[in-house]
């Protein structure tokens, strides 16, 4: 179990804690310094009634939030409670509401609410204030769950299994995104300020990637090969081998995983972003792009829109996922909802076809300002051989479709929807990190392009002022 000061300690520069007098018994409540960066942060102080939270503590509490929201600070939540207060009844209990509506003006202020949840959180100071995070961490070994192991067993007779309500089992169903020991609190802090920070001069592009690349054509068949090719980079090792500056995100938040999706905040060389895209390895490795892929996605998009940061999109999905869990799930659904919320939403948006995008899950990545695409990507309602076995009734003049239906990037590009092909030379498979690097010049030049735009527009000088 992890202490107040001991958190403080780990977490702020030396002799920067200024201790606010939202304070209460439970909560200690204040602001210093991570790497330089000023920062309000609030720990529950479990030596006080269990870190619970009483009529007096919901109150100071949802002050100080609200404190931190008028300074514009960002604001790291670290709670260690059994819950509300029993001691105060139901005037405790109604105390969440408060504390929930502060949360949710800090967070749509544009500010950073990042949780680092100690061992234990459970009930009301979970739901209001542990589990609302832009990015949430967890102690290893914390027990974290809706109601304590013991009130669980006095209420249904049984206790609920072990393992349940551990921080491990919430990272393994998508409900926090990282198991973070404390030695490792400052610097995953100072790295996620970095990303989140919107008010930095992104850098200047560098040389050397025109607006118009001369690139060859090739037929669809080779397209459809090339986009194929095992050897052929996907979205992690893109950010690898452009050496990205990334914190990676897992799962819905809501008790879903999608392994074929990335989620990540990321830093394409000073423009920061929140990157979204499939992974054709994971694909590769049995897991299709489904419902909760989808809903991974839905939380990138809602994560940016709060923050005020563009959003990348990267489409390689050679189809969705085929399955009663998907149909059930609401696949189609899922497909729809990307698409109403990457156009609803006011941030800068970049989508890249990196390699196959077919049919809807491929679609529900495209809504965006610009679109790029890889030389050998395209884009078709299905793959060739589906299309094929329609109109022909077998599969093996899927060559033939892919010319007629015009689905190479050259052909997106001459019809308007991209915007801007990257070169392959010859293929990305050969020279995965010179392609790497050309395509994040081509995806900064982009944003950089669609910043200068946007700079005069309602939008964003309603956003200005608000900061």
């Amino acid at each position: 179990m992890t202490g107040t000061a001991e958190t403080l300690d780990a977490v702020l520069d030396p002799a920067s804690f200024e201790r606010w007098p939202e304070s209460s018994d439970s909560v200690v409540a204040g602001a210093g310094t991570v790497a330089g960066t000023r920062v309000a942060v609030l720990l529950g102080d479990y030596s006080v009634h269990g870190g619970s939270i009483g009529v007096e503590a919901s109150g100071r509490l949802a002050g100080a939030i609200r404190r931190a929201t008028a300074e514009r600070l960002p604001l790291l939540a670290s709670p260690r409670s059994a819950g509300t207060r029993m001691q105060d009844g139901t005037r405790a209990f109604v105390g969440m509401l408060p504390i929930t509506a502060a949360v949710t003006a800090h967070r749509r202020a544009g500010l950073p609410y990042l949780v680092w949840l100690r061992d234990p959180v459970f009930g009301g100071v979970l739901a209001s204030w542990g589990s609302q995070g832009h990015v949430t961490a967890a102690e290893p070994g914390a027990r974290i769950g809706f109601l304590g192991p013991r009130v669980v067993e006095a209420l249904r007779g049984a206790g609920m299994p072990a393992g349940v309500q551990t921080a491990e089992n919430l990272h393994r169903n998508g409900l926090v995104d990282r198991v973070l020991p404390l030695a490792q609190l400052r610097g995953a802090v100072g790295k996620l300020l970095g990303l989140l920070d919107t008010t930095a001069e992104p850098a200047a592009v560098e040389p050397g990637c025109p607006a118009a690349e001369p690139v060859g054509e090739p037929d669809a068949a080779t397209a459809v090969a090339r986009s194929r090719d095992p050897g052929r980079p996907g979205v992690r090792d893109v950010v690898a081998d452009a050496g990205l500056r990334i914190a990676e995100l897992h799962g819905t938040g809501r008790g879903e995983t999608g392994p074929a999706v990335l989620l990540a905040l990321a830093d394409l060389g000073g423009a920061r972003c929140v990157l979204i895209g499939q992974d054709r390895a994971a694909q590769a490795d049995g897991h299709p792009v489904g419902p909760a892929e989808l809903r991974v996605v839905r939380r990138g998009i809602a994560l940016a829109d709060e923050l005020w940061l563009p959003i990348v999109t990267v489409v390689d999905s050679d189809g969705g996922e085929l399955s009663v869990r998907a149909e059930e799930g609401g696949l189609a659904a899922e497909v729809g909802g990307c698409l109403m919320d990457l156009t609803s939403v006011t941030c800068l948006k970049v989508a890249v076809l990196l390699g196959q995008g077919a049919g809807g899950t491929a679609i529900a990545l495209l809504a965006a300002d610009r679109v790029l695409a890889a030389r050998h990507a395209w884009l078709a309602p299905l793959p060739p051989e589906g299309a094929s076995t329609i109109l022909h009734g077998r599969p093996d003049r899927a060559p033939e479709m892919a010319a007629a239906q015009r689905i190479r990037a050259h052909d997106l590009a001459r019809a308007g929807f991209v915007h801007r092909i990257v070169d392959e030379r010859p293929d990305a498979a050969a020279e995965p990190q010179a392609f790497a690097r050309r395509l994040v010049r081509a995806v900064g030049a982009e944003l950089s392009a669609l910043r200068l735009q946007t700079e005069g527009s309602p939008t964003n000088m309603k956003r200005e002022s608000i900061r």
